[in-house]
């Protein structure tokens, strides 16, 4: 029963006026065995410092000590201290300093309906409320920013757009609305309600300030996550030196000899597997394996594009047509599979594992931006890397995104003159690796380091004939898929 008085919790206890507790706590603290960190708050931790016990059980304090309070403002999206300092409606307005932490006090119009229950008798503005306190034209509290940035509520409406469209914008406007009537936000309301109908295209644009919300009111909106991503790339990509690898490969006949291994190894490590021999026969004769027609025409799609200097010298000189020559190779190598929609750009969102793509409406935007950063590199091979991680990333189709990155990859280098990439089998789980570093840990120094070993590797395959290539291939363990072997020079 004393436990329950007090509140006893993995660390923390906060006392009360019953005089059981209070004896009790007296003979904890003679006994050395707490000690106080607040007026009515001690711990059972010895070891650890004030600040962190405090910021573990941060919310479990204040919800005992100021029952009904309210996180708001900033606090009420974040759930963390910002700089050291939280933000909570409450029925005055003070300032409490407790170890590490700061609490703003604001006194503010009383707990809704629509406010959320949290913890230990703690309630969480709305989302709604906390965008009207969000902004208000006072925006800071003791010198301390208590607000989000417009340009934070208008991405905040984008995400609400992109995940419920006009509906749930539209309702988010209409709780607004009975919010700003029962708190005496009407000026907040007045904002709130232009940048959605900005974002609707019911109001003009000019109230917006986010580029992602400016993006998505122009009808193109894009993830702002992959764009700061392909940022991230790009600025390792700037400070790393590449040399220049002519394509030793400058015969025709040596030129579709690598486009033929290209094609197979892209098609490999996506699932359509094929004995080499029977990949070689499908692509000589044009015929498909009578079981196997849309894998066979996977390779023959793949080889018709890969195989062609002309068309893999073409390059895009603005992001529209960037986009055409995407949806056009992408038609090509899927022709023998129209239920993936070839050439169409998705219209459903897909995912690989843990790993969720650009949502389809954000394909043409996030692609827009990745072409227009590309713009900013010099060395062909760096911008081969950013556009293979830039169409990977997206995933702009419901199939084929792996051989479309690696053939825009190539079209970069071919289109300079440069040696193309083959990412062989034995090398598949390096290169998924390398890519969902980037992807996952927003760490691109293992995708380059992988580019650059493969191009190492690619450089030097040279040959005429098919045996020739095969055989350096071979000596490499370019086929082997087992983890037991590795590439070799």
């Amino acid at each position: 029963m004393l436990e329950k008085n007090l509140q006893l919790l993995n660390e923390v206890i906060v006392g009360s006026k019953n005089p059981a507790v209070a004896k009790l706590l007296a003979r904890l603290k003679s006994e050395k065995r707490v000690i106080r960190l607040a007026p009515r708050v001690y711990t059972t931790n010895l070891t650890d410092s004030a600040e962190n016990i405090v910021r573990r059980n941060l919310w479990t304090i204040i919800g005992w000590l100021w029952p009904g309070a309210r996180l708001s403002h900033r606090t009420a999206f974040e759930y963390a201290p910002h700089d050291g300092h939280v933000f909570l409606g409450y029925k005055y307005t003070r300032k409490v300093n407790l170890p590490g932490v700061t609490i703003h006090f604001l006194a503010t119009a009383p707990t809704l309906a629509s406010d959320y229950s949290f913890i230990e008798g703690l309630r969480v503005s709305s989302r709604a409320r906390a965008m009207l306190e969000s902004l208000e034209p006072d925006r800071t509290q003791g010198g301390i920013d208590k607000c989000l940035s417009a340009e934070a509520i208008e991405e905040r409406l984008e995400a609400e757009f992109a995940t419920g469209g006009e509906d749930s914008l539209n309702k988010l406007r209409d709780e607004a609305r009975v919010i700003a009537a029962k708190s005496k936000h009407g000026f907040e309301f007045a904002r709130l309600d232009k940048m959605i109908g900005a974002l609707l295209s019911t109001r003009p644009a000019n109230v917006l300030k986010s580029p992602v919300a400016l993006a998505r009111a122009a009808g193109e909106p894009f993830d702002s996550a992959r764009v700061e991503l392909f940022g991230t790339l790009l600025e390792q990509l700037s400070q790393t030196a590449f040399p220049d690898f002519p394509d030793p490969n400058k015969s025709e006949s040596a030129f579709a000899t690598f486009a033929f291994f290209e094609s197979y190894f892209s098609n490999y490590i996506e699932g359509t597997e094929f004995e080499l021999d029977e990949a070689r026969q499908i692509v000589e004769t044009g015929v498909a394996v009578p079981t196997r027609d849309a894998d066979s025409h996977d390779i023959l799609g793949t080889y018709a594009v890969t195989s062609n200097r002309k068309e893999m010298s073409r390059v895009a000189a603005t992001a529209e047509e960037f986009m055409e020559l995407l949806q056009e190779r992408h038609r090509a190598i899927l022709v023998g599979r129209p239920s993936s929609a070839p050439g169409t750009f998705k219209t459903r969102d897909n995912r690989a594992g843990e790993t969720h793509f650009v949502s389809s409406d954000r394909v043409r935007g996030t692609l827009r931006k990745g072409f227009e950063m590309s713009r900013a590199i010099r060395h062909p091979f760096a911008r081969a890397v950013f556009v293979l991680f830039v169409t990977s990333e997206v995933h702009p189709f419901a199939d084929g995104n792996g051989r479309i990155s690696r053939i825009m990859m190539n079209a970069e280098l071919t289109a300079a003159g440069q040696a193309k990439v083959i990412v062989p089998t034995v090398f598949r789980p390096d290169y998924i690796g390398a890519l969902r570093r980037l992807s996952r840990n927003g760490d691109p120094s293992v995708l380059v380091k992988a580019m650059t070993r493969l191009r190492d590797f690619s450089r030097e395959l040279v040959g005429d004939d098919f045996s020739s290539m095969r055989r350096q291939l071979e000596s490499a363990n370019a086929f082997k898929d087992d983890d037991n072997f590795i590439l070799r020079f």
